[in-house]
């Protein structure tokens, strides 16, 4: 093959497989609320979980690939608090053993870590760039990625919420203020990307902001208890 056609399809392939991320992980949330308006309550099955781990690691690949430091940090720990969701799941439902929790938690500890790496050569090169940048320019892209940054904290610290009462109740539990927090969170990073232009991560996001309203109404409003949902 001619080294031209070698070199035009690579953006092709990353394109379909940023369409591909961005379509898996994003799209949990409609079939989260599928399921939701089948039972008329807020319920996450346990597909969600599967599609999340997928999703966030081939979303944190695509980061990688386009020197995305926000889309870098928000997708590097998330297998954690996915795995743990899952391992509850299944022993709620008696398909754990010793060794499938041995192997998860141990997947997920090594896929955090190896996470972490990523976040780190990211982050270096973002701070190559701005030092190459002008004073200006510089400043108002650290602005920007601290909005981003806090609506990521702001996304971490619901999945902190959800996996602290998980671990107390023993089994996957979503509060209220899961969905609350989303949607400030998601707010603050659609912004955030909007100004780096960053397409995928634009448009997934704010596709979910129906999804968290929507479980709002279901958990205030719906035929369940106003501050917990249960998963199916």
């Amino acid at each position: 093959m001619p080294d031209g056609d070698v070199t035009s399809i690579g953006p092709l392939l990353w394109w379909a497989f940023g369409i591909a991320a961005t379509a898996i992980f994003y799209s949990r949330f409609y079939l989260q609320w599928l399921a939701s308006e089948i039972k008329r309550r807020s319920v996450v099955p346990e597909f969600f979980w599967y599609q999340s781990a997928v999703g966030s690691l081939m979303l944190l690949a695509l980061a990688f690939h386009t020197q995305s430091p926000l889309g870098a940090l928000s997708h590097s720990l998330n297998v954690v608090p996915y795995t743990r969701n899952l391992v509850h799941i299944w022993r709620e439902k008696g398909r754990l053993t010793p060794a499938i929790n041995w192997l998860a938690t141990s997947a997920a500890v090594f896929v955090a870590l190896s996470a972490v790496a990523v976040v780190v050569i990211v982050w270096r090169r973002e701070f190559a760039v701005n030092a190459d940048a002008s004073s200006e320019a510089a400043r108002v892209n650290w602005i920007w990625l601290g909005v981003g940054v806090a609506g990521q904290v702001l996304f971490g610290l619901r999945f902190l919420v959800q996996w602290a009462l998980t671990e107390w109740h023993r089994k996957s539990i979503v509060p209220a203020v899961f969905w609350q927090i989303s949607v400030l969170a998601a707010i603050l990073q659609i912004a955030s990307y909007t100004q780096r232009r960053e397409w995928y991560f634009i448009i997934g996001t704010t596709a979910t902001l129906f999804i968290y309203a929507r479980n709002l109404w279901f958990i205030h409003f719906g035929d369940e208890d106003a501050v917990l949902s249960e998963k199916g």
